[in-house]
């Protein structure tokens, strides 16, 4: 799978619902669901890991760039429409029974730690952006988990899953379990500002030409440490660009998830900052520590349950969808 898409992929399973905000802090309505609002601010909340990193990866902002974005701004609204229809079905079935508070501070928790590298106050800033207020956030978390709870409830009378399942779904998805704030790499680094004070007449565009040129001469055998030596901009260069063992929590979350998903030894970037551009050869990872089964077995029991029911939940939701009013804008 292209790089990219995993990431795009990851980022929409871990998904936070948003059905709706106050009228004043609406700047654009996405849709309707039933009455309710989905508004565009929720939308570029729920997209901005996804922009960081593709931000990051592709400085030139072509036409793949947009594609990626257009397609995830679109999956990311077909899932808060389908939140929305579930979370209406639950209104009529319960009258609106909450979920546990230490139930939500857990996903909350699990949303900073996936999505904004461990970091509160990138994730509170993220909050802001969106025009967003944490106890907006809170309740929006809770909705998510009576979301999962509703779709739990459909395979309430399924087989329940064998041990060999959950066991081998269990090993297919424990490096995605792990704690990513315990996460570490090793690399080199090159990093070309964007603007060189020695030479005012240097651009931007100058110098990213610069760094895909050092790209492709790396690509094809050059010395990182060498190049390093002529080019880079940072405290790095008289060590050939060496970075000792870094931990994820210390880069940027966008940056941190890149690396994280390419393979040792790749060539990677350049990379955009607002400053300059970074290119890196990864040189090791280090996982954080994953969860035992034992901790995590209801979970992978609903992961085994949703797949092999899939055909059941398609249909349900479908259902949901016949008898809804959905107004896209």
């Amino acid at each position: 799978m292209n790089p990219l898409k995993k990431l795009l992929t990851l980022a929409l399973i871990s998904l936070v619902t948003f059905s709706h905000a106050h009228a004043k802090e609406v700047t654009g309505i996405a849709a309707k669901v039933n009455g309710r609002v989905i508004t565009s601010n929720e939308i570029n909340f729920h997209l901005l890991p996804i922009r960081e990193q593709v931000d990051a990866a592709m400085p030139r902002k072509g036409a793949e760039y947009h594609k990626i974005l257009k397609e995830a701004r679109k999956n990311i609204l077909d899932n808060l429409i389908e939140r929305q229809l579930i979370l209406s079905e639950y209104q009529k079935l319960t009258n609106g029974a909450g979920i546990s508070p230490s139930a939500v501070d857990g996903e909350i928790n699990r949303q900073i730690s996936e999505n904004f590298n461990n970091n509160r106050s990138e994730f509170n800033k993220a909050l802001k952006n969106a025009g967003l207020t944490p106890e907006q956030n809170r309740r929006e978390m809770e909705k998510k988990l009576i979301v999962q709870a509703m779709r739990a409830q459909q395979f309430r009378n399924a087989v329940p899953p064998l041990p060999d399942d959950v066991s081998k779904e269990y090993y297919s998805q424990k490096k995605e379990l792990r704690d990513r704030s315990a996460d570490a790499l090793e690399f080199h680094k090159i990093y070309i500002v964007k603007r060189d004070r020695r030479n005012p007449l240097i651009s931007p565009e100058n110098q990213l030409d610069l760094a895909e040129d050092i790209v492709a001469k790396l690509k094809k055998g050059a010395s990182f440490s060498e190049l390093a030596l002529e080019h880079s901009a940072d405290s790095y260069a008289s060590d050939g660009g060496k970075v000792g063992k870094t931990q994820r929590t210390d880069l940027s979350a966008g940056f941190a998830s890149i690396l994280m998903e390419a393979p040792v030894g790749k060539i990677i970037g350049p990379l955009e900052d607002p400053n300059g551009f970074t290119i890196v050869r990864l040189d090791k990872k280090h996982f954080g520590p994953s969860p035992p089964l034992s901790e995590v077995r209801k979970q992978m029991e609903n992961r085994v349950r949703v797949r092999s029911n899939k055909v059941k939940l398609d249909r349900w939701v479908k259902r949901l969808r016949d008898n809804a009013m959905i107004d896209i804008k």
